[in-house]
């Protein structure tokens, strides 16, 4: 064999060699453990970007939550939700948004955000965020932490709540069972409120299993929503298995003081200690109008 040759032939297995060290590498690095464990987890605040201008009517700081040291985060600030995304899950560790009458009588209207007209749609600018087709085949749907029922009131809002940061993976029987009932039962609670924050996000575990791709998108066994009425100076919270539910959406009603201790959250720290401590501990569904869902 010529020199030439031989040399052509060391360059290309050397090309080989490196081609499949970098594959190995990213196999390694697409896998993520656990966001408590690795120590590598960051947390990125982000200032609104162009064209995703937070929109409120009332105090921004109600929507800060405050999340562990080493659970990984970019918040992000669309026009009507705040993601708090998490790269290495690929799903948002939570989503805050206010909801008032006046955007419940618009998203209510005849002349309100048809959800065909919208499709689900992956954000460049965050890091980890999966594509639409990543979710396909993998026996879940596509869940909206944030509803597109909250989010009719205007084009730009609706659209954002399909940003795929806004998205996790739930079993259709509980995404479009109970899950939906509380949904709708904040729906209908922001007209008589006024003005509600709304908190949603999965509840992560270690042991959780993957789909997508690269099998690198956590499907969550749990999934939180926090409900706070600052006008009524009350809360309520639901936590859900990502499961069909054997019993009413009532029936799953709990405090926010219980879910800070299984998420490590810290929800509406903005407000005195006095009033946290006791709107947090309090989960009377009864202080809350009544829902009665159609089955």
């Amino acid at each position: 064999m010529k020199k030439k040759q031989k040399r052509l032939l060391y360059y290309c297995l050397a090309f080989v060699l490196l081609a499949l060290a970098g594959y190995q590498g990213y196999q390694k690095t697409s896998f993520y453990k656990s966001a408590y464990d690795d120590g590598t987890a960051t947390q990125e605040q982000t200032k609104p970007q162009e064209g995703k201008d937070y929109q409120t009517t009332g105090d921004l700081s109600l929507l800060d939550v405050k999340l562990p040291e080493r659970l990984d985060n970019q918040t992000v600030h669309y026009k009507s939700i705040v993601v708090y995304f998490n790269k290495y899950y690929r799903v948002p560790n939570c989503v805050a948004y206010e909801l008032t009458n006046t955007m419940t009588s618009m998203a209510d209207s005849r002349d309100a955000e048809n959800r065909a007209n919208y499709k689900f749609e992956r954000d460049y600018d965050v890091k980890g965020c999966p594509d639409w087709w990543e979710y396909k085949e993998s026996g879940y749907t596509r869940g909206h932490m944030a509803p597109a029922m909250d989010m009719r009131w205007d084009k730009t809002a609706m659209a954002q709540c399909f940003l795929m940061t806004n998205i996790c993976p739930q079993l259709d029987e509980m995404n479009d069972g109970e899950w939906r009932h509380v949904e709708e039962a904040v729906h209908k609670w922001s007209r008589t409120a006024g003005r509600l924050i709304v908190f949603t996000g999965p509840i992560f575990s270690n042991n959780m299993k993957r789909i997508g791709k690269h099998d690198d998108i956590a499907v969550p066994d749990r999934f939180f929503k926090v409900i706070y009425s600052p006008g009524q100076n009350r809360a309520i919270a639901f936590v859900m298995e990502n499961k069909k539910l054997p019993n009413s959406w009532t029936n799953y009603a709990t405090t926010i003081d219980k879910v800070e201790a299984l998420t490590g959250y810290d929800f509406l720290a903005s407000l005195s200690d006095g009033v946290e401590n006791v709107i947090e501990s309090k989960q009377n569904i009864k202080d809350w109008p009544k829902y009665y869902p159609s089955r």
